[in-house]
């Protein structure tokens, strides 16, 4: 919001410098409305963000390592609201790192959403969503059909080395609980790769999800993303694979694994992606996960994979 304006002002003065950098993290009273009219045509969902930043330090994530992006930030609730209201479209999604990083926040930026009838998907962490039942009954009220958990790995010792804070596994079931139980979906995303793994996570972790029945899951691959601190680690240890950035996309393998090789990495992660989103496991997770319980919401959007298709 800073860099841009500063460029069109120096190419009108024909002074363009050959490289523009943001050094400071954008104030969050100061961030304009997007120009939806042009950006957003015939879509089914909208985007906003309510805040920037996360102020977690995950060895993985491109976001709280970040100098800029690391410093958490909240928009004034009057003007997101403001901005929902002037989007025509039913369905928008939430791309903060995490609406839950301060509860408060959310809760209040949730009462005022009650009355937009809008539908929305957003992230939470596992820290609140595991006990705050207050907010999460708010974020059902307010039209949330979707909670996206980063829930990363069943094992607390790959958690622990990560730096995740805000999960503990033995909470993973009750935020499922919590959330299902308000009639609300859970989307929880899986990484394979860490060093902790070894070629049985795989179906540990597909069991685990059926333990804790959840009905949908995302996968992917340990991408050490260049800036952060896994990046910087695994170059220490020479277990860069490859600088071709196209590839960095989460799922190729473009590193060295510790505790299996890299063809087993990659193709356990393509079998776990395609057993799992098979139609005989959807159906079984559906039957078995589901049964009667939230059918307004589960055959549409396990069936479909989404809930705006």
């Amino acid at each position: 919001e800073e860099t841009w304006p500063q460029l069109l002002k120096d190419f009108e003065k024909g002074k363009l410098k050959p490289f523009y950098r943001q050094t400071r993290p954008v104030n969050p009273d100061t961030i304009p409305k997007p120009k939806r009219d042009i950006l957003y045509k015939n879509s089914k969902i909208v985007p906003v963000q309510a805040t920037r930043g996360c102020p977690y330090s995950c060895e993985f994530c491109s976001v709280g390592t970040s100098p800029l992006s690391g410093v958490f930030r909240c928009r004034p609730i009057e003007s997101v609201i403001e901005e929902i209201s002037e989007i025509k479209e039913k369905n928008i999604v939430f791309h903060d790192a995490s609406l839950t990083i301060l509860p408060n926040y959310t809760k209040q930026l949730f009462k005022e959403m009650k009355n937009l009838n809008k539908r929305f998907i957003c992230e939470g962490n596992i820290n609140v969503l595991s006990r705050d039942k207050e907010l999460i009954k708010l974020a059902g009220e307010a039209g949330c059909l979707e909670w996206e958990v980063g829930f990363e790995s069943i094992s607390q010792a790959t958690i622990d080395q990560i730096g995740k804070k805000t999960n503990r596994v033995e909470k993973y079931a009750d935020t499922i609980k919590n959330i299902r139980d308000n009639g609300m979906e859970v989307l929880g995303s899986f990484i394979f790769g860490f060093d902790t793994d070894t070629k049985e996570t795989f179906n540990q972790t597909i069991n685990e999800i059926y333990r804790m029945r959840l009905n949908k899951a995302s996968f992917n691959i340990l991408t050490p993303f260049p800036g952060t601190p896994l990046f910087e680690r695994l170059e220490r240890e020479g277990r860069i694979l490859t600088r071709d950035w196209s590839k960095y996309n989460a799922k190729e393998v473009v590193f060295y694994p510790k505790n299996m090789s890299i063809n087993e990495l990659l193709t356990g992660y393509i079998k776990t992606t395609r057993e799992f989103h098979s139609f005989r496991e959807t159906f079984r997770r559906f039957i078995i996960c589901d049964g009667a319980k939230n059918m307004h919401i589960s055959p549409l959007t396990i069936l479909s994979g989404g809930f705006f298709s």
